[in-house]
């Protein structure tokens, strides 16, 4: 396992510094909402696709790529290794959202769609948590619950499932966005 973090950029004795949490609690906010809305007015779809699309790449835009946003909230800038583990985790979470609902195309069945990506989301948090700190593991358990749960239970609604994941995320967002200071995690 040492040689593989060694691979991703983690120096010997390097300790995790999180700079950029409350970056990360803005885009939960906004991702939170995104969910939240999109559920209330999803319809058939579970998770109306013109709010999230159009709400992600919004979000995406102004707040993961902006500059403004960056000097603004961070401080300073991530480590080689957390910007590897940031892509890897990203990638990570299209191929379980591939896996989870890509099945489910076929027959539209939109609810399981949503259910895999909701459940792809917070396995990507895991190794986020290198990034921003062990409170991504902390989301990382409610959402995969509530995701699982709807997968193994029919009967619990959509919306209410839809509606409680995007309010956790944005109760999470709203506490990252919140901190003062940067934290540091043990030494790698």
């Amino acid at each position: 396992m040492n040689v593989m973090l060694r691979k991703l950029g983690l120096k010997q004795g390097e300790r995790l510094v999180f700079l950029n949490k409350r970056i990360a609690g803005l885009w939960l906010m906004w991702i939170g909402m995104i969910i939240f809305f999109g559920t209330i007015f999803g319809g058939h779809y579970m998770i109306n696709p013109v709010v999230f699309v159009i709400g992600y790449g919004v979000g995406f835009g102004f707040i993961l790529r902006s500059k403004i946003i960056r000097d603004w909230l961070s401080f300073g800038a991530s480590s080689s290794f957390q910007r590897n583990i940031a892509s890897l985790s990203i990638i990570f979470m299209f191929v379980l959202m591939s896996v989870f609902s890509g099945r489910y195309f076929a027959t539209m069945n939109f609810r399981m769609i949503w259910l895999g990506a909701l459940l792809a989301t917070p396995i990507h948090f895991i190794p986020f948590s290198c990034v921003h700190g062990r409170s991504f593991l902390f989301l990382a358990i409610p959402l995969a619950a509530l995701s699982i749960a709807g997968i193994a239970d029919n009967s619990i609604p959509f919306w209410a499932i839809g509606t409680l994941d995007g309010s956790i995320k944005l109760g999470f967002g709203i506490g990252l966005y919140l901190s003062r200071k940067p934290t540091v995690a043990v030494d790698g």
